[in-house]
């Protein structure tokens, strides 16, 4: 006989409904497989009719979260609101009421996790969010649990879909960044408001969760470095294809003599890198372990059905008693973990690619060389290109590699560039990642 755990849901929209159907079409199966029944006892959301055209049973469908949160028969609430307000009240009160809680809001968990961890261990209860970094990709688990033997050395994510298509969109057939925004949109891979998403937040609030469960820290978010992709031009992805690199917005958490470098911006990774075949709205991310070596993990970041199916995976792991245990024995969130070390983003050496928007005239390369290597910083190659149409033909753009040179000192060499009367616009700047170092020492 499966034991039944009676579940409360709280928000649905599309992964909402996504849970519910799947909690429907699954139910025998997740029976058979592990002894338990997942009953949907009750869902809450404003708009009853959403819920309706789900398939839920009128008896069971209320606006209010209050007829989830006091029902003393639900085991384990489902907090799929979003936002970091209203949202954080309600997991608050599904702790305190003595329920276990299932989310997917990483922001929420970015922003207010130390806070929502350490309450839900006051009630012995437990919080689950497999659903909140990488959609469909079980990586939490991956990395808690199945790397657990391991000593982390470096994390790189794909973890913004919406991100991956419009690079890909550019990379691959040329758009521009608006034309690639709104085919996202119409295709239903961006939001109305992709703000969150194409400015690095969204990665960022992954990619801090991400980080602390795999280094064991305690992650304030307002330490990340965040850039989005909002600046880049077709035609730094072209330059970029040329010299063998694809760009990615990527997620980066790397140990370094320095301490924890965590950081969000796009990068030109090499075409043979494991992270540059994944095109589309997917998600990917390699971890290194000083053990395992390099790992990585693949699947759809987003959408109802892969979000619905980790969700629901958390629903299963609580039920069986498995989820309980681990939050309990692992020290590695941030209620009970230690901050760490921050590596300064100045202090990073990395290769870059630039930009320049300059003045076609004899002498200017030579200014600029100049303060590049003012700035103790090697130039590995410079290519000139034709204006583009359109352009005064005195103006043309100049795209610069370097070899290993320090943030700090690239930064510098920027802003004196930038301040120079033959250049036109802003430099673009793209870092370079390499492959990690498979094992770490």
């Amino acid at each position: 006989m499966a034991a039944v755990v009676r579940v409360g849901l709280i928000g649905c929209g599309t992964v909402g409904r996504g849970v519910v159907e799947l909690l429907a079409a699954e139910r025998e199966e997740i029976a058979r497989k592990t002894s338990v029944t997942l009953d949907l006892a009750r869902v809450a959301d404003i708009d009853t009719e959403r819920v309706r055209r789900a398939g839920v049973p009128e008896a069971r469908i209320t606006t209010d979260a209050n007829a989830v949160l006091d029902d003393p028969a639900i085991d384990v609430v489902i907090e799929l609101v979003g936002g970091t307000t209203v949202a954080r009240e309600l997991v608050l009160r599904a702790l305190a009421a003595g329920k276990h809680v299932v989310t997917a809001n990483k922001a929420l968990l970015a922003h207010h996790g130390r806070q929502i961890y350490a309450e839900a261990r006051r009630h012995q209860r437990c919080v689950a969010f497999e659903a909140s970094c990488a959609g469909g990709i079980p990586i939490i688990l991956a990395v808690r649990q199945g790397l657990a033997a391991n000593r982390i050395a470096a994390l790189y994510g794909i973890l913004n879909g919406t991100c991956n298509y419009i690079l890909s969109e550019m990379a691959d057939k040329g758009k521009s960044y608006a034309e690639a925004l709104a085919e996202a949109q119409q295709s239903g891979f961006a939001e109305a408001d992709p703000t969150l998403d194409v400015n690095g937040t969204d990665t960022a609030h992954k990619l801090a969760i991400l980080a602390s469960i795999a280094f064991g820290v305690d992650v304030d978010f307002g330490r990340l470095h965040v850039e989005g992709i909002e600046h880049l031009e077709a035609q730094d992805l072209a330059a970029g294809r040329e010299m063998g690199y694809v760009c990615k917005l990527l997620g980066i958490a790397d140990r370094t003599p320095a301490g924890l470098s965590l950081r969000v911006h796009p990068a030109f990774v090499k075409q043979s890198h494991p992270l540059a075949g994944n095109r589309g709205a997917f998600n990917a991310v390699s971890v290194y372990g000083n053990w395992v070596g390099h790992t990585l993990y693949y699947g759809r970041g987003a959408g109802s059905r892969p979000t619905a199916s980790a969700v629901v995976a958390d629903l299963v792991d609580i039920a069986a008693g498995n989820q309980p245990r681990v939050f309990e024995m692992f020290r590695c969130l941030n209620d009970v973990a230690d901050p760490p070390v921050y590596a300064p983003i100045e202090q990073l050496e990395l290769r870059y690619y630039v930009r320049l928007l300059v003045v076609d005239r004899p002498g200017v390369m030579a200014r600029i060389t100049q303060i590049f290597g003012d700035n103790s910083i090697s130039l590995r190659a410079v290519v000139q290109h034709e204006s583009p149409d359109g352009a005064n033909g005195n103006i043309v753009p100049v795209m610069v590699l370097t070899h290993l040179a320090t943030e700090g000192r690239m930064r510098s060499a920027l802003d004196q560039v930038a301040q120079l009367d033959v250049v036109k616009a802003p430099p673009v700047t793209i870092r370079l990642v390499s492959e990690h170092e498979e094992y770490a020492s």
